[in-house]
């Protein structure tokens, strides 16, 4: 039996996880109208493939990834592109952002597609082929799982010990991926075995905690069937037990060092729904246009529903009939999920849970009162730091000393929020000091970039200026060493001529010779008289001069 381990902190919230498990997972009826996002992952939104009046098929590539962290968005079925514009999603800033609005036409016809015998491909090529798929994590972070695989390109020296399947789905009212493993083991099996190929990984665990039995015997007889030597092990029931780096710890004991990714200590780690979407995007060559979501909270039915990508959450919540009083919407679990402005946005990869909220199910926090440093939030944080420090550094601005105290370690789950007697949004001040550091340093960086710019421009003016004089210096050392060596027998040759200049200027010379000067023959009396005052007026001019100079020599003689 594999030995279990504990990672600091934690809390043991209700679960309220039977209300959505008493159905299996439903399908939803095509809605009047999909709205899907170019940015549904971590990194580079896709860029639009096509425009607005084109007809598209169910799984044609209308985003095409942008940069090294982006992946691809298809159309979740066939129709017509009516707009690509700016649409409101669910981001906590509530800022829209650029969508395609796609109009069903029912028919649900398919872009051609086909599968992939995945032992006899190259992994490389299996994952250009994820990330064409658009396979995201669907745990709720959306990061593209063809990078996740790209471990051994990237770090070819060293190897992946551990594939983790992650099922344990620790925070309340969230069952997708429970219910995913009730109904389609065997393919999340098969899955995992085609990221185990790509990855040349050694073991595999299925980590499920303990309040999921059924899920836990349906991988059980899956793994058992498919004779495949993969491990399900269950893990304690504890809030955040399913955070990659809490859930390595728990079932390896390794710790992921501050900084560093998984990868550096040869474990990796998967959401078994990416799973389940990487099998069918390999096994049967369907894209990821659509994922199972929890519709729960204050709603007459709770249940697992499987939906298109795009579809607006407004029908999604209609689906579970809220009660009344209802008075907003969370997507995602209450713990780590965003409030949403508008029942307009569309659902996306992250999208696991819709939980409509009221005044009873979730009362309005009490009045914050100062922190009485009780360090409670100390004692289940899962990162082991000291929240009510970080408190303090983000509320006055100090953070430089937020960083120092491992800010950026923070996973955010909001457990010490949660133990906070003062009732202090504590991980709110977090995100804050996170997001001005962000933009800190990206106002650094384009200030560096904008002086290195400055300073190559000045560098190049001088340049320029110093290969210039040294030109003009090196043409007049060759005019000065020419005329040192010229000789009557041996002139400096002059520039030369052409020959059509050379032409004109003999042509000018003849016309010079054959011209005679005119008023010259025959001239008038009157001509005459003003000729011989010239000659007089030039003749005193003479003698006056003469004059002056006799008698500027005797002077100097006496």
């Amino acid at each position: 039996m594999r030995t279990l381990y504990q990672f600091h902190g934690g809390i043991h919230p209700p679960g309220n996880k039977a209300q959505s498990t008493q159905c299996g997972i439903t399908r939803v009826p095509l809605p009047s109208r999909l709205v899907i996002p170019f940015r549904q992952h971590a990194g580079e939104a896709a860029k639009p493939a096509v425009q607005a009046g084109e007809h598209v098929l169910k799984g044609q590539l209308i985003g095409m990834p942008c940069g090294f962290v982006s992946s691809a968005v298809h159309a979740s079925t066939s129709g017509t592109i009516a707009a690509i514009d700016a649409q409101p999603i669910a981001h906590p800033s509530g800022m829209p952002d650029l969508c395609a609005t796609l109009i069903p036409d029912g028919k649900e016809e398919w872009f051609p597609h086909e599968a992939v015998d995945y032992r006899n491909s190259d992994p490389a090529d299996l994952r250009q082929r994820l990330r064409m798929a658009g396979v995201v994590g669907l745990g709720g972070a959306g990061f593209p799982s063809d990078l996740k695989l790209r471990f051994l390109r990237l770090h070819p020296s060293q190897k992946i010990d551990t594939l983790i399947l992650n099922g344990a789905e620790c925070e309340p009212y969230i069952t997708c991926d429970d219910m995913l493993m009730r109904e389609r083991a065997a393919e999340i099996v098969q899955g995992a075995e085609m990221l185990r190929f790509i990855l040349d990984a050694g073991e595999v665990l299925v980590a499920i905690e303990d309040n999921k039995p059924q899920a836990i015997t349906a991988m059980r007889q899956a793994v058992t069937e498919s004779k495949l030597p993969f491990e399900v092990v269950v893990v304690p029931t504890i809030y955040p037990g399913g955070s990659a780096k809490q859930l390595i710890r728990v079932l390896t004991g390794l710790e992921v060092p501050s900084g560093k990714l998984p990868t550096d200590i040869g474990v990796q780690c998967f959401n078994v729904a990416t799973v389940y979407s990487a099998y069918r995007a390999l096994a049967q060559g369907e894209l990821l246009l659509s994922r199972i979501v929890t519709i729960t909270g204050n709603v007459r039915h709770a249940q697992n529903f499987e939906v298109l990508l795009g579809t607006p959450v407004q029908e999604l919540v209609a689906l579970g009939e809220a009660l009344p009083d209802t008075d907003r919407y969370i997507m995602g679990g209450p713990m780590m999920g965003v409030e949403l402005a508008s029942l307009a946005v569309p659902l996306v990869k992250a999208g696991n849970c819709i939980i409509a909220a009221s005044g009873k199910l979730f009362p309005p926090a009490p009045p914050t009162l100062p922190c009485i440093r009780c360090t409670r939030c100390a004692q289940v944080c899962p990162a082991d730091l000291q929240p009510m420090d970080l408190y303090w550094f983000a509320q006055s601005r100090e953070f430089g000393k937020a960083q120092a105290f491992s800010l950026f370690d923070c996973i955010e789950c909001g457990a010490c929020s949660y133990v906070c007697p003062s009732h202090i949004p504590l991980v709110q001040y977090f995100q804050f000091a996170k997001s001005e550091i962000r933009a800190r340093a990206q106002e650094k960086q384009a200030a560096d970039h904008a002086r290195e710019r400055h300073e190559f421009r000045e560098y190049r003016i001088e340049r320029e200026k110093q290969e210039k004089a040294e030109k003009l210096a090196a043409k007049e050392q060759a005019i000065r060493q020419s005329r040192a060596a010229a000789t009557p027998a041996n002139p400096v040759p002059g520039p030369a001529i052409q020959p059509e200049i050379q032409a004109a200027i003999e042509r000018a010379k003849a016309q010079a010779a054959t011209v005679e000067p005119k008023n010259t023959d025959n001239p008038t009396p009157q001509q005459l008289a003003e000729i011989a005052g010239i000659e007089a007026q030039r003749e005193r001019v003479r003698d006056l001069a003469k004059s002056a100079v006799e008698h500027t020599n005797g002077h100097d003689k006496n």
